[in-house]
Protein backbone atom coordinates (compact mmCIF):
# COMPACT_ATOMS: atom_id res chain seq x y z
CA UNK A 1 0.00 0.00 0.00
CA UNK A 2 1.12 3.56 -0.62
CA UNK A 3 1.22 4.42 3.07
CA UNK A 4 4.04 1.95 3.60
CA UNK A 5 6.09 2.72 0.53
CA UNK A 6 9.45 4.36 0.97
CA UNK A 7 10.13 7.97 0.06
CA UNK A 8 11.43 8.55 -3.45
CA UNK A 9 15.23 8.38 -3.43
CA UNK A 10 17.70 10.26 -5.56
CA UNK A 11 15.13 12.90 -6.45
CA UNK A 12 16.54 16.23 -5.43
CA UNK A 13 15.51 19.08 -7.71
CA UNK A 14 18.04 18.03 -10.35
CA UNK A 15 17.18 14.33 -10.08
CA UNK A 16 13.45 14.96 -10.34
CA UNK A 17 13.79 17.07 -13.47
CA UNK A 18 16.18 14.61 -15.05
CA UNK A 19 13.69 11.78 -14.45
CA UNK A 20 11.01 13.87 -16.14
CA UNK A 21 13.13 14.47 -19.21
CA UNK A 22 13.79 18.15 -18.48
CA UNK A 23 16.12 20.16 -20.71
CA UNK A 24 19.59 21.24 -19.66
CA UNK A 25 20.20 23.64 -16.79
CA UNK A 26 19.16 27.20 -17.59
CA UNK A 27 16.19 26.14 -19.72
CA UNK A 28 12.63 26.03 -18.44
CA UNK A 29 11.91 22.46 -17.23
CA UNK A 30 8.79 20.93 -18.74
CA UNK A 31 6.71 18.14 -17.27
CA UNK A 32 4.98 15.72 -19.64
CA UNK A 33 1.63 17.51 -19.32
CA UNK A 34 -0.75 17.27 -22.26
CA UNK A 35 -2.24 20.62 -23.16
CA UNK A 36 -5.90 21.23 -23.93
CA UNK A 37 -5.28 20.91 -27.67
CA UNK A 38 -3.71 17.47 -27.16
CA UNK A 39 -6.85 15.95 -25.65
CA UNK A 40 -9.37 17.72 -27.87
CA UNK A 41 -10.76 20.30 -25.47
CA UNK A 42 -13.67 22.53 -26.42
CA UNK A 43 -12.90 26.25 -26.44
CA UNK A 44 -14.00 28.15 -23.34
CA UNK A 45 -17.49 29.62 -23.57
CA UNK A 46 -16.30 33.00 -22.30
CA UNK A 47 -13.18 34.98 -21.41
CA UNK A 48 -10.88 33.53 -18.77
CA UNK A 49 -9.42 35.60 -15.94
CA UNK A 50 -5.64 35.58 -15.64
CA UNK A 51 -4.05 37.22 -12.60
CA UNK A 52 -0.43 38.41 -12.45
CA UNK A 53 0.20 36.67 -9.15
CA UNK A 54 1.37 33.33 -7.87
CA UNK A 55 -0.98 30.88 -6.19
CA UNK A 56 -0.02 30.02 -2.63
CA UNK A 57 -1.13 26.39 -2.38
CA UNK A 58 -2.14 23.24 -4.22
CA UNK A 59 -5.55 21.68 -3.62
CA UNK A 60 -5.85 17.95 -4.24
CA UNK A 61 -9.19 16.66 -5.56
CA UNK A 62 -10.66 13.41 -6.82
CA UNK A 63 -13.11 13.26 -9.70
CA UNK A 64 -15.55 10.93 -7.86
CA UNK A 65 -15.72 8.83 -11.03
CA UNK A 66 -15.18 5.10 -11.50
CA UNK A 67 -11.86 3.53 -10.54
CA UNK A 68 -11.24 2.23 -14.02
CA UNK A 69 -8.48 -0.18 -14.99
CA UNK A 70 -7.93 1.41 -18.41
CA UNK A 71 -4.66 3.24 -17.79
CA UNK A 72 -4.10 4.29 -21.41
CA UNK A 73 -3.43 7.76 -22.78
CA UNK A 74 -6.54 7.44 -24.95
CA UNK A 75 -8.67 6.91 -21.87
CA UNK A 76 -7.02 9.84 -20.07
CA UNK A 77 -7.90 12.11 -22.98
CA UNK A 78 -11.47 10.85 -23.06
CA UNK A 79 -11.77 11.39 -19.32
CA UNK A 80 -10.54 14.98 -19.65
CA UNK A 81 -13.24 15.60 -22.26
CA UNK A 82 -15.86 14.03 -19.98
CA UNK A 83 -14.89 16.34 -17.13
CA UNK A 84 -14.99 19.41 -19.35
CA UNK A 85 -18.41 18.47 -20.73
CA UNK A 86 -19.70 17.94 -17.19
CA UNK A 87 -18.36 21.26 -15.96
CA UNK A 88 -19.51 23.27 -18.96
CA UNK A 89 -22.86 21.60 -19.68
CA UNK A 90 -24.11 20.76 -16.18
CA UNK A 91 -22.29 23.24 -13.97
CA UNK A 92 -22.48 26.00 -16.61
CA UNK A 93 -18.85 26.96 -16.08
CA UNK A 94 -16.90 28.53 -18.92
CA UNK A 95 -14.33 25.71 -19.00
CA UNK A 96 -13.03 22.81 -16.93
CA UNK A 97 -13.02 23.92 -13.30
CA UNK A 98 -9.68 22.40 -12.29
CA UNK A 99 -6.32 23.56 -13.56
CA UNK A 100 -4.97 20.04 -14.16
CA UNK A 101 -6.13 16.42 -14.18
CA UNK A 102 -4.15 13.29 -13.26
CA UNK A 103 -5.45 10.02 -14.72
CA UNK A 104 -5.34 6.63 -13.03
CA UNK A 105 -2.64 5.73 -15.53
CA UNK A 106 -0.55 8.70 -14.40
CA UNK A 107 -1.15 10.92 -17.43
CA UNK A 108 -1.28 14.62 -16.60
CA UNK A 109 -3.65 16.87 -18.54
CA UNK A 110 -4.15 20.59 -18.58
CA UNK A 111 -7.71 21.28 -17.44
CA UNK A 112 -8.56 24.95 -17.72
CA UNK A 113 -7.13 26.64 -20.82
CA UNK A 114 -3.99 28.65 -20.20
CA UNK A 115 -3.05 26.84 -17.00
CA UNK A 116 -0.06 25.07 -18.52
CA UNK A 117 1.49 28.21 -19.97
CA UNK A 118 0.92 29.97 -16.64
CA UNK A 119 2.59 27.12 -14.76
CA UNK A 120 5.58 27.12 -17.07
CA UNK A 121 5.96 30.88 -16.65
CA UNK A 122 5.53 30.69 -12.88
CA UNK A 123 4.37 34.30 -12.62
CA UNK A 124 0.61 34.15 -13.17
CA UNK A 125 -2.45 32.02 -12.54
CA UNK A 126 -5.64 31.35 -14.46
CA UNK A 127 -8.72 31.65 -12.27
CA UNK A 128 -10.26 28.20 -11.86
CA UNK A 129 -13.62 27.01 -10.56
CA UNK A 130 -12.54 24.06 -8.40
CA UNK A 131 -13.14 25.49 -4.91
CA UNK A 132 -14.99 28.65 -3.81
CA UNK A 133 -12.60 31.18 -2.33
CA UNK A 134 -9.54 29.33 -3.62
CA UNK A 135 -9.76 29.69 -7.37
CA UNK A 136 -6.92 32.22 -7.63
CA UNK A 137 -5.07 31.20 -4.48
CA UNK A 138 -4.79 27.47 -5.23
CA UNK A 139 -3.87 25.24 -8.16
CA UNK A 140 -6.51 22.53 -8.43
CA UNK A 141 -5.34 19.04 -9.42
CA UNK A 142 -8.10 16.48 -10.03
CA UNK A 143 -7.18 12.82 -9.62
CA UNK A 144 -9.33 10.46 -11.63
CA UNK A 145 -11.28 8.05 -9.45
CA UNK A 146 -12.99 7.81 -6.06
CA UNK A 147 -10.72 7.41 -3.02
CA UNK A 148 -13.02 6.77 -0.10
CA UNK A 149 -12.09 3.08 0.35
CA UNK A 150 -9.19 2.55 -2.07
CA UNK A 151 -5.93 4.38 -2.69
CA UNK A 152 -4.66 5.82 -5.98
CA UNK A 153 -2.72 3.59 -8.31
CA UNK A 154 1.07 3.65 -8.08
CA UNK A 155 1.25 5.32 -11.50
CA UNK A 156 -1.16 8.00 -10.40
CA UNK A 157 0.60 8.56 -7.09
CA UNK A 158 4.03 8.97 -8.67
CA UNK A 159 2.59 11.39 -11.21
CA UNK A 160 0.92 13.39 -8.44
CA UNK A 161 4.20 13.65 -6.50
CA UNK A 162 6.05 14.81 -9.60
CA UNK A 163 3.34 17.32 -10.52
CA UNK A 164 3.23 18.81 -7.03
CA UNK A 165 7.03 19.06 -6.85
CA UNK A 166 7.17 20.87 -10.18
CA UNK A 167 4.30 23.18 -9.26
CA UNK A 168 5.85 24.00 -5.89
CA UNK A 169 9.10 24.80 -7.65
CA UNK A 170 7.52 26.99 -10.32
CA UNK A 171 5.32 28.99 -7.94
CA UNK A 172 7.56 28.87 -4.86
CA UNK A 173 4.85 27.03 -2.91
CA UNK A 174 5.91 25.30 0.30
CA UNK A 175 5.11 21.55 0.33
CA UNK A 176 3.23 22.18 3.58
CA UNK A 177 0.70 24.08 1.46
CA UNK A 178 -0.43 20.94 -0.40
CA UNK A 179 -3.90 20.46 0.99
CA UNK A 180 -7.20 18.76 0.26
CA UNK A 181 -10.42 20.15 -1.17
CA UNK A 182 -12.19 19.37 2.11
CA UNK A 183 -9.84 21.70 3.98
CA UNK A 184 -11.60 24.64 2.31
CA UNK A 185 -15.07 23.34 1.44
CA UNK A 186 -17.72 21.05 2.92
CA UNK A 187 -17.07 18.00 0.75
CA UNK A 188 -15.80 14.42 0.92
CA UNK A 189 -13.24 15.26 -1.77
CA UNK A 190 -10.52 14.03 -2.26
CA UNK A 191 -11.76 10.88 -0.50
CA UNK A 192 -10.84 9.59 2.92
CA UNK A 193 -7.88 7.49 1.83
CA UNK A 194 -6.32 10.03 -0.52
CA UNK A 195 -6.80 12.72 2.12
CA UNK A 196 -5.04 10.50 4.66
CA UNK A 197 -2.08 10.27 2.27
CA UNK A 198 -1.56 14.04 2.06
CA UNK A 199 1.07 14.10 4.85
CA UNK A 200 3.05 11.51 2.88
CA UNK A 201 2.55 13.55 -0.30
CA UNK A 202 3.96 16.64 1.40
CA UNK A 203 6.91 14.64 2.68
CA UNK A 204 7.71 13.07 -0.69
CA UNK A 205 7.43 16.42 -2.47
CA UNK A 206 9.73 18.07 0.06
CA UNK A 207 12.20 15.20 -0.40
CA UNK A 208 12.03 15.53 -4.19
CA UNK A 209 12.77 19.24 -3.99
CA UNK A 210 15.73 18.63 -1.72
Amino acid sequence: MLRRRRLLTGLGAGGLLARLGAPAAGATPLLPIRGCADWGARPPSGPLTVAARRPVRILVHHTASDNVTDYSLAHACAHARWIQDLHMDRNKWIDSGQHFTNSRGGFLMEGRHGSLDALRAGDRVVQGAHCPGQNLDAIGIENEGTYMVVEPTRLQWDSLVSFCAYTCQQYDIAPTEIQGHRDYYDTLCPGDLLYALLPQLRQEVAHALG
